[in-house]
Order: structure tokens, then sequence, then C-alpha cells
């Protein structure tokens, strides 16, 4: 197949720029402790220094590969299909849920929010970032609210996005991980005077495992 004609492909959401897919423990937020099927597609603009998955941001690097072919490898691990990135939003994800649904698998995504919401979802995770702010849509769609939490102004931040977000939306805040000694504390305190906010830690990371 002609690049351009695959390129065609990506643009309509058939074929995804697929980093990694891996079967693993749910290590952040509500479903924490959740045995899930992760994609993790290429490409992000948003541009986060901490980011600790950079490897991401360049969707050129990730071979497009065809929707069937990540739905049929999902399907064999699990029911929970976690969708993350990079911005899994870069992208049209109205085929690959449809499909996954299809076969009868809850849909979960991990996004910024930044781009046009698309795709059918069963858990609707948006963790905002400053340098590009998430969509109206994005805000009232939520299921919970993510905050990475890298200095006390994290905290002020966080209270503007929880003003935005549907009144069912569970709060969350997460220490970014290299910085998790100095804010945990102010976490914790900031939790305990706020109850409104749960604490949030990155436990697979914890477990050492993906």
């Amino acid at each position: 197949m002609k690049k351009e004609d695959i390129q065609a492909l990506v643009n309509t959401g058939e074929y995804l720029p697929l980093m990694e897919e891996f079967y693993t423990i749910q290590g952040e937020g509500f479903h924490k402790g959740t045995a899930a099927y992760f994609i993790r597609v290429g490409g992000c603009d948003v541009g986060c220094h901490w980011c600790d998955v950079k490897e991401s941001w360049d969707a050129e690097k990730h071979p497009p590969t065809s929707i069937g072919q990540i739905v049929a490898n999902a399907e064999k691990y699990s029911d929970t299909i976690v969708i993350t990135g990079g911005e899994p939003l870069t992208w049209d994800m109205s085929p690959l849920t449809e499909n996954l649904k299809a076969k009868g698998l809850k849909t979960h995504i991990e996004t910024s929010g930044a781009y046009a919401v698309t795709g059918v979802w069963d858990w609707f995770c948006l963790s905002p970032k400053k340098l590009k702010l998430p969509t109206p849509e994005a805000y009232q769609q939520a299921d919970e609210l993510k905050i990475i939490v890298y200095n006390k102004n994290d905290l002020i931040f966080a209270e503007q996005q929880a003003e935005k977000v549907n009144s069912d939306c569970i709060l969350y805040l997460q220490p970014e991980w290299s910085k998790r000694d100095k804010v945990v504390p102010l976490i914790v305190d900031y939790v305990m005077k706020n109850p409104k906010w749960k604490v949030s830690l990155q436990t697979h990371k914890y477990l050492n495992i993906p």
C-alpha cells in the first residue's frame, strides 16, 4: 500500500500509529488495581516537559496499524481496554471504539481533552494540561479529572479545572513521579483540607509493572 494511502486511512481512524500495546494492571485513578489492556497511540503536541513517554510524541516513529489488528490483539486479553498516548484524540477514535464495542469490550480513554472528542467511551479520564486546555465537550464528558501536581501552583490550576467539569466527575490529584517526594505531603495536606479531592498514585510504578 502506498504511503499516501496509508496516511489517508490514518486520517480516517482506520489505521492508527501504534506505539505499544500491553496487558497490565491499571495503576492510576478510579480503576486502579484493575486488569486492563492498554493501547498507546503515537502523536502528541501538547508538550508537557515532565512527560514520561516523550517517545510517543512523534507519530511518524510508530507504525500505522489497522484497527482490525489492534482489536484482534486486545480481545485476547481483557474486556477493559484503555486507550492512551501520546494524545489519542489527535486521531478519530470512532472506528476503533466502535469495533471494540462490537466485541463487547469496555472502552476507557486517558486524554488531555485538547482536541475534539471522538469515539464511544465507557470511562473518560480527563487530565488537562496548561499548554492546551480541554474542549468544553471534554469537560462535560469527564468521569474523572486527574491533575498532575508538579508544584504548588498546580493546586490553583486544579481548582480552576474542577469548576469546569460536570458535577458527577471524580476529582484526583496525582504527584508527578519525579517530584513525588516533595509534592506528596503537599497533596495529602490539601486533600485533607479539601476532601472533594482524592489522591491518585502511579501504583504501577511502585509495583514495577508497565
